[in-house]
């Protein structure tokens, strides 16, 4: 059986169960109440700031009944009910790695072994089906992308594709724009080049956390749409240079672009971002849009160049890209803070016509996190 016990002084709550001791602060299960006068019981947002607890919080009863924990709060005793599992689901006194280059929970880094099996999702099931659509958006949260099939062939279809999760993100580009060749393109990705692996955007701050690209014709020669984990990326970086790899993280790359007229976008961020316990946040590269490099010191900056030609080789590797190349009514989607995308070249032979659109992670998660949650309850 479960067992509690408090601190002499109060300030701190033990839980005791068959295979762990939890510990936790007065103050944090104050805070994280959740009775009708701490939180809203329709919205669960809190009622009340940190200046509204005492900041001599301590504990000066408890019990347990039934999976539910009973506390009583000194000086102005307040009480409230907590759930065992959601106390054990939440708990904190437990060890914390903090070692730089961790992925994200959830992710797994991928290389080219993932052309075998290509996540994929077929629209109409998506579109239908609340199980289909989970799966769909759990393949980008884990892999950073996903190929769509079965659209329809028709301008704007990929909005479809957003509004299964979220909302389009609008630029200076537009609400869409169009990828074809055009005549003094105001962007290289509107010509017939081949592009190297990039990620989208990295002179916008935040970047949009999601691409989407939709394909309407192809029957150029070449044009291939390629992708590459920049989570893996950074992590070979760091296994054959692990200086480098701190370097990157370290200095802040400039990013900019000014290819039309009233614009100007400018952003300071490193290539390679960490969370402060070292969980890989973000990766940007874009050599077309980098800026001069200032923010790194005159005597590692020979050195930061050199990390960055590796990071740049490791991206060209094609052990490390997944590519396909899209049919009319299929469209894939991009985690744009982590997973770079390229094109081959193409002919002038034949029409190549693709419209993208951005949009933002969070109303992604968001919708996986309800789905999820429905899943749980229905089970």
């Amino acid at each position: 059986m479960p067992q509690v016990t408090l601190s002499a002084d109060g300030r701190q709550l033990t839980l005791q169960t068959d295979s762990t001791s939890l510990r936790f602060h007065a103050l944090w299960l104050r805070d994280n109440a959740i009775d009708g006068a701490t939180r809203d019981p329709g919205n669960g947002q809190r009622l009340i700031t940190m200046a509204d607890l005492p900041a001599e919080t301590t504990l000066t009863q408890a019990s347990l009944t039934d999976g539910t924990l009973m506390l009583t709060f000194g000086p102005d005793g307040h009480s409230a009910r907590y759930d065992l599992g959601w106390l054990v689901a939440n708990a904190y006194d437990k060890p914390q790695p903090r070692d730089a280059g961790r992925l994200p929970a959830q992710t797994s880094a991928w290389t080219s072994a993932l052309n075998a099996t290509v996540p994929t999702g077929a629209y109409p099931e998506v579109a239908q089906s609340d199980s289909a659509r989970a799966a769909w958006l759990e393949h980008i949260r884990r892999y950073g992308f996903a190929k769509m099939t079965n659209l329809p062939v028709q301008s704007g279809n990929l909005f479809k594709i957003v509004d299964l999760f979220g909302y389009v993100r609008e630029t200076n580009y537009g609400r869409h724009f169009e990828v074809r060749t055009e005549v003094n393109p105001t962007n290289l990705a509107y010509t017939g080049l081949g592009l190297q692996a990039h990620t989208d955007n990295p002179y916008r701050d935040p970047v949009p956390s999601l691409q989407v690209l939709s394909c309407l014709e192809n029957s150029a020669e070449g044009g291939e749409n390629m992708v590459v984990d920049g989570f893996a990326c950074a992590l070979r970086l760091k296994e054959i240079n692990p200086e480098g790899f701190d370097l990157l993280c370290k200095y802040t790359a400039r990013f900019e672009y000014a290819g039309s007229a009233g614009v100007k976008l400018q952003s300071r961020r490193p290539m390679i971002e960490l969370a402060p316990d070292g969980t890989l946040q973000a990766v940007r590269f874009n050599s077309r849009s980098i800026a001069p490099l200032t923010d790194v010191p005159f005597d590692e900056m020979e050195a930061y160049y050199a990390a960055y030609r590796q990071l740049s080789e490791i991206i060209d590797d094609t052990d490390m890209e997944v590519t396909f190349k899209l049919e009319p009514g299929e469209a894939f989607i991009v985690d744009n803070t982590r997973v770079l995308h390229a094109r081959k070249g193409y002919s002038g032979a034949g029409n190549r016509w693709l419209q993208g659109c951005y949009a933002d992670k969070d109303g992604l998660l968001s919708t996986l996190a309800a789905l999820e949650s429905q899943q749980e309850a229905a089970a």
